[in-house]
């Protein structure tokens, strides 16, 4: 299931990170400012336990996270996601997958995992700011089930519906969250309209 972020604010950034005009450091900046506001949503249902804390004035009943949260960026575009959840959930562990597409066969191929232990029993988080095809987002998925992940969340930027039908059906169990639900992909499976390359936009490495 793929959950839409309106909030007018995401919603706003979301215009200006767009924009063809929007230079790298910018995109950086909003990148992490649209993450922040998605992965808050994102972590609306996370498993909390009660607490007794005490103010200067009297005793209070709060709630604190009583998950481990472990955030996976999908190299190298998520990277630029990471600050912006890290900023909201600071004690989250981190972990990583490297995929690149084979020219050849069009498939993900894994070429650097690396994982706390605590993606067992805690809540996942892998991060990537275009969900196009899927295939990178599902060959992750896949890797980090076979590490003992169970419970895990996609937050990207943008998506369009072919990845999120890909996703849908080889993980079922696991909720998408995104700042926009795209038209399409072109035939050179972009995202329409979108936003270009995630990662040279991030990164600078092309216009």
């Amino acid at each position: 299931m793929a959950e839409l972020i309106e909030h007018p604010c995401v919603q706003h950034k979301l215009a200006v990170i767009r924009n063809v005009k929007t230079g790298h450091k910018r995109f950086r900046e909003l990148s992490k400012e649209i993450t922040k506001f998605v992965c808050y949503e994102a972590l609306k249902n996370i498993k909390t336990k009660e607490v007794t804390v005490t103010t200067p004035v009297a005793e209070a009943t709060c709630r604190k996270i009583d998950t481990d949260i472990v955030v996976i960026p999908i190299l190298r575009a998520g990277i630029g996601m990471l600050e912006g959840i890290l900023e909201l959930v600071p004690t989250a562990r981190v972990g990583f997958v490297g995929l690149y597409r084979d020219e050849d066969t069009k498939l993900p191929v894994t070429y650097y995992e690396r994982y706390p232990p605590q993606i067992e029993g805690g809540t996942c988080i892998v991060i990537d700011p275009m969900l196009a095809t899927g295939g990178s987002t599902v060959a992750a998925l896949d890797l980090l089930k076979a590490k003992g992940a169970d419970n895990i969340i996609v937050v990207c930027i943008v998506s369009c519906p072919e990845g999120i039908a890909l996703v849908e059906k080889a993980h079922p169990d696991v909720l998408i969250y995104a700042a926009a639900i795209d038209e399409e992909l072109n035939e050179k499976k972009y995202i329409v309209p979108g936003l270009g390359d995630a990662g040279d936009r991030l990164f600078g490495t092309s216009h």
